[in-house]
């Protein structure tokens, strides 16, 4: 046997070969992207999931005035700090009762005093009608702190958040 008849008979075998692998190639790619639009759905799904509870992290900001205020917070890593969703707590002012003792009576009674209310206000109600966001000077911020999705703050945030939705909802029709 010349060397041309072995190249030919080994270049007869390849041929041969090549189509059952590139059968099994092709077999390998089609069951890869099957199983890729099966799963995308569900990973997609997940990560937007993901990314709306993201969305929804609020914090409490705490600055060096003594005041709170509460939203989602926006660029960390610069100088200024952007609050949306701006709420803060309004001390609701109640007179306290007290309770007299009676003439003659020896007893002492105690002042009945109440704890102070707080009620959790949304920025933008106030009489110079402010945008429902602040930027506060990063050299203000003494800390802040991210809450929990049970906090008492979260939960009437979203409520309210709810109830603004259906008011325009309404407005709307």
């Amino acid at each position: 046997m010349t060397m041309q008849e072995v190249n030919q008979e080994a270049s007869g075998n390849k041929t041969a070969k090549n189509p059952t692998k590139l059968i099994a190639i092709l077999l390998v790619v089609v069951i890869v992207v099957l199983i890729g639009v099966i799963v995308y759905p569900k990973t997609k799904g997940a990560m937007d999931k993901k990314k709306a509870d993201k969305e929804d992290v609020y914090h409490a900001v705490f600055l060096s005035n003594g005041q709170v205020y509460f939203g989602e917070m926006h660029n960390l890593k610069g100088d200024d700090v952007k609050l949306s969703q701006v709420y803060y707590l309004q001390l609701n002012q109640q007179e306290s009762a007290q309770v007299q003792p009676a003439e003659g009576d020896t007893q002492s009674q105690e002042d009945e005093s109440t704890q102070p209310e707080f009620s959790l206000v949304k920025l933008g109600q106030e009489l110079h009608g402010p945008e429902d966001a602040m930027v506060i000077n990063g050299e203000h911020v003494l800390f802040y702190e991210v809450l929990k999705s049970d906090s008492n703050v979260v939960k009437a945030i979203k409520e309210n958040k709810e109830k603004e939705e259906e008011e325009k909802e309404e407005e709307e029709k």
